[in-house]
This record gives structure tokens, sequence and C-alpha cells, in this order.
């Protein structure tokens, strides 16, 4: 008897933590493409909700299962205790830099705004989007290019006449970056994102007035 669904454990053909549905169609769902939508999803509304995961999930699975992807390596892998760590990490860097932004509109003294770029340690697409999506979501960064080049990402921060406040904001993309590869990486990314931080081409002035 055919089965209607196959697991990956079951099927070394598919890949690894994937679901195939037996029809006159073959249909296979990649388990870490949905988390990962799903995520995504989330961090678009901002706001972690059980409707918010549930409606996610559906959206992913619908996507998948209407425009199917050729079977290939996403590069993409859930580490659990990493994901946890981000969450918990943005959750803290979202309530702190709102905290942030909200003196800094109130407060007397004038802000002198810009643009500045900060080179990554990843130059994988998904992980260049990945990192890029996670810095948009903290109040106060964000993230006007991601010039793939030579994966830079171009922020927009609001003290750009404090260079203390510039490499603040350069060592919280930096951070951000290493505990998202942590999360969904490769075991070749998080090595690389152990490595110490790119040099910043002209750090003395590196802010662009915006």
């Amino acid at each position: 008897m055919r089965r209607l669904i196959t697991l990956s454990y079951r099927n070394p053909h598919l890949p690894p933590y994937s679901v195939e549905f037996a029809g006159r169609r073959r249909r296979v769902l990649d388990l870490p493409l949905i988390a990962w939508l799903t995520f995504i999803w989330v961090l678009l509304w901002s706001t972690l909700t059980w409707a918010n995961v549930v409606t996610g999930a559906v959206v992913a699975i619908v996507v998948c299962l209407a425009f199917p992807l050729p079977q290939v390596d996403l590069g993409l892998r859930l580490h659990p205790w990493g994901i946890l760590l981000l969450a918990g990490y943005l959750l803290y860097d979202m309530y702190t830099s709102g905290v942030k932004v909200t003196r800094q509109i109130f407060s007397d003294r004038p802000h002198r705004p810009a643009v500045i770029g900060v080179p990554l340690r990843c130059r994988t697409d998904l992980m260049l989007a990945a990192t890029a999506v996670t810095v948009s979501n903290v109040p106060g960064g964000s993230v006007v290019e991601v010039r793939r080049a030579t994966a830079t990402l171009f922020l927009h921060v609001l003290d750009a006449d404090r260079p203390a406040e510039l490499e603040a904001a350069r060592r919280s993309v930096w951070k951000l970056e290493k505990l998202t590869v942590r999360a969904f990486g490769t075991p070749e990314e998080i090595a690389r994102v152990d490595e110490p931080p790119p040099p910043v081409p002209g750090s003395d002035h590196a802010g662009e007035d915006a």
C-alpha cells in the first residue's frame, strides 16, 4: 500500500527534515524552509503571537505547495538553542533600543543622522538577508541598503556626531549577525562569525550625512 505521507528518514532521496505527499503530482514540504518562512512572517508583523505563528505557517505551506522549489540545499540549518538565544536577545534589544530612541526623540540635544556601512563576515545571500531582516526589526537600526558584492549593510543611525555611538551600532550589527548565523547557519558559517569582525574602511569617517 502506497503511503500518503512519507517522512525524510524513510526516504534517503528526500531533503533532511522534509515530508513528501503522494498524489498525481509529487509535493515535498521542506520543514526547515516552512519554519524559516514562518519566522520571517512573525518578524514582518513585529509581534510574537500564536495567531501570527499559525498564520505564518499556513501561508508558508500554501506558498510551498503552490510554487514548489527544486530540491536544492538552501544552506539553512535549524539550531534550537541558537534560535532561543536569538529570540531572547531580539526581545531584549527591541526593548532597550526602543527606550533609547524615545529618549533621543524627546531630548533637547540636536542629533546628526547618518548612514554607515557595516561589513559582515558571512557572504551567503541567505545569511545576508537574514541579518538584514533581524537588524531592521530593532528600533533605531533601519537598513537602507544591502551590498551583496562586499557583504555590507548600510545602516541609518541617529547620533553620527558621537564616534562611540557609531561603534556601538556596528557592534550591535555584528552581534545580531553572529546570533542569526548560530541560529540558522551552516557549520562553516558559524566558524566564520567566530572570527573577529572585518575592518571598516575609513572608520574614522564612516558616517555619511543622511
